[in-house]
């Protein structure tokens, strides 16, 4: 399995490009903006984007989403929750002051079709973990999860934005997160990389 990093969007958010080599299957997790240099690579690597994959709905990692997926083809998945983000996303832009946005596509809930998720022989286990948003969620790749979000290096996703609660994001980290093998890689919304060793000793939510 491969996995590169591209950060992108109005506030540098983490897309993460990942594929099997063997089947040359792909799934590019959040999509911030049209860039062509994920589409440049997806070319050069002769990969079939199975999907395009939200760890949440907020603007900040969808802005690209409709105009990457016009030449993509890719099948779009959002929990059930948040999907309601991406049709209102001209509202978020403007809060935070930048130029509206129309309505982001999405094609199935993340959350409840999760058996048949996989990249060539790779299963996509979808995580639920709500507390940055009501319908957050991350997806656990082979030894590495994709957080969104939910957990930082050392830290966690605000939760003062509509759908955030402090205690719905700590049970996500404690008792979904946490539980994970403590060598699981961590590749989260923004920032640096950690694994889950790390976060448990030393993440902000345990002060």
């Amino acid at each position: 399995m491969k996995i590169e990093r591209f950060i992108a969007g109005p506030v540098d958010a983490n897309n993460y490009l990942v594929w099997d080599e063997q089947s040359k299957d792909a799934v590019l997790i959040d999509c911030s903006d049209y860039r062509e240099d994920i589409l440049n690579r997806i070319s050069e690597e002769h990969l079939n984007i199975k999907y395009i994959l939200l760890t949440h709905g907020h603007f900040d990692h969808i802005l690209g989403l409709n105009e990457m997926n016009d030449i993509l083809k890719a099948k779009v998945g959002v929990s059930r929750s948040d999907a309601i983000l991406l049709d209102s996303v001209a509202q978020m832009c403007a809060y935070f002051g930048l130029p509206a946005a129309s309505s982001q596509k999405y094609d199935f809930f993340a959350d409840e079709n999760t058996e048949d998720l996989r990249i060539g022989n790779i299963k996509i286990k979808v995580l639920n973990t709500p507390g940055h948003t009501e319908g957050g969620l991350s997806y656990l790749i082979d030894n590495c999860v994709f957080t969104g979000d939910t957990l930082f290096k050392g830290s966690y996703g605000r939760v003062d934005l509509p759908g955030g609660n402090f205690k719905t994001i700590k049970n996500s980290l404690e008792n979904v997160l946490f539980e994970l093998p403590e060598e699981t890689k961590v590749y989260p919304g923004h920032g640096d990389f950690s694994n889950i060793e790390f976060e448990k000793k030393y993440n902000d939510i345990n002060i």
